[in-house]
């Protein structure tokens, strides 16, 4: 049995539905940015119903520490786009944007290959790397027998690394984000939970927005759909996991971002040090981001 199996199950795949979360600090979407694409899913206004989509949603709204808010509109976050419809397309092509940032593994990308987007003109970008593998604790041999405790643990642990594991693409995200191709950036891995999570986290914070309503955000990915899919599933390693392990792996859980946090401050001393050195983040570039998504 293998870690990067499991951790690789896990970034595959979204959440149950929660009861619908509510996210402190932010500013309403605008009507009518919402009627130029689709109705948005019940769970949470910022969510885009995009056919074939999955965990499409703005990252616009949310208030800076200043006072200021982020512009609707300017950052999307999503899981995998390999398998929109031609009306999810069309819909998609309405929100003109410039730059995608596809955070998925070369395997990934294999197996759930995105050729619409790679031939569209909406700045494709990707990069080939693997998850990489690791030995899974013994007790982890029988999937019936894991723990939610373990497999949140597991999580926690993978997500200490995960900032560093993908820096290459969050600096070529910050990059289209601070570029001349201004317009409409959209980040996304085969989820849009783990990966794109941490990238919006680290967006949001070099705008300036609290803690307490990154974390919100990110814990958005909760009511994002259910899991009866990956249930049937029964290729999944999930599949064959206790309801408690499975919704441990499938979905997100605030000590997971916590663990992220908490590990660039020991490694770097701080997470804006580690953008800095790690992501070409600095004051000059943080200025211009902040100039180009806040209002």
């Amino acid at each position: 049995m293998h870690y990067g199996k499991w951790l690789r199950a896990a970034l595959a795949f979204a959440a149950p539905i929660g009861a619908m979360l509510l996210v402190p600090g932010a500013d309403a979407r605008p009507t009518r940015h919402v009627a130029a694409v689709a109705v948005p899913a019940p769970q949470h206004e910022r969510f885009i119903v995009l056919e074939g989509g999955r965990n499409f949603r703005d990252v616009g709204g949310y208030r800076t520490a200043d006072g200021r808010s982020v512009r609707w509109g300017s950052l999307y976050r999503s899981g995998s786009l390999a398998h929109l419809t031609p009306k999810g397309i069309s819909d998609f092509d309405h929100l003109k944007v410039t730059s995608i940032i596809d955070l998925r593994s070369t395997d990934e990308r294999h197996l759930d290959p995105n050729n619409w987007q790679a031939a569209s003109n909406h700045g494709y970008w990707s990069r080939d790397y693997s998850m990489g593998t690791g030995s899974m604790p013994a007790s982890f041999g029988d999937p019936a027998k894991m723990t939610g405790e373990a497999a949140r643990a597991m999580m926690a642990g993978s997500y200490r690394s995960l900032a560093q594991q993908q820096a290459p693409s969050y600096r070529e995200l910050f990059a289209r984000l601070t570029g001349p191709a201004r317009g409409p950036v959209v980040v996304n891995c085969s989820a849009g939970k783990d990966r794109t999570g941490i990238a919006t986290a680290l967006v949001l914070t070099a705008l300036g927005v609290p803690y307490d309503t990154v974390k919100a955000d990110y814990l958005l990915s909760n009511g994002a759909y259910g899991m009866d899919s990956l249930k049937r599933d029964l290729s999944s390693p999930m599949a064959a996991l206790a309801p408690d392990a499975a919704a441990a792996l499938a979905g997100v859980d605030g000590s997971y971002i916590d663990a992220t946090f908490a590990a660039l401050r020991e490694q770097y001393g701080s997470v804006e040090n580690f953008m800095a050195r790690e992501l070409g983040l600095g004051p000059r570039q943080i200025a211009l981001l902040k100039a180009r998504m806040l209002r």
